[in-house]
């Protein structure tokens, strides 16, 4: 059964750096993986994502110079490193996976995680 399981939130101080982990089934080897999240009362918005060598990275406005994306394929392993927490990073974090190639749109996804909620306290 293909899964998505994220790992690594929890609760943290603002300006603190927390990783977050997903690990995927072996099914998704040659997928583009994304990281997406959704704060109280909005709607899911684009962190990140990556293709599957690594070659192509994207990420949001928002988190670009304080969040980073990798992948280790070996280990089905996707991450994202968030550094200089802020309040409003607070959200659920989806991990998700296409073939279809790494993009900020959530309709390019076919599979996602259950989610991992991060909160950032002031």
């Amino acid at each position: 059964q293909a899964q998505l399981v994220e790992s690594g939130g929890g609760l943290v101080q603002a300006g603190d750096s927390l990783i977050l982990s997903c690990v995927s089934s072996p099914s998704f080897d040659g997928a583009a993986m994304g990281w997406f999240r959704q704060a109280p009362g909005k709607e899911r918005e684009f962190v990140s994502a990556i293709s599957w060598n690594s070659e192509y990275i994207y990420y949001s406005d928002s988190v670009k110079d304080r969040f980073a994306i990798s992948r280790d394929n070996a280990k089905h392993t996707v991450y994202l490193a968030m550094n200089s927490l802020r309040p409003d990073d607070t959200a659920v974090y989806y991990c998700a996976a296409t073939f279809r190639g790494a993009s900020e749109y959530q309709r390019g996804y076919d599979y996602w995680g259950q989610g991992i909620q991060v909160t950032v306290s002031s």
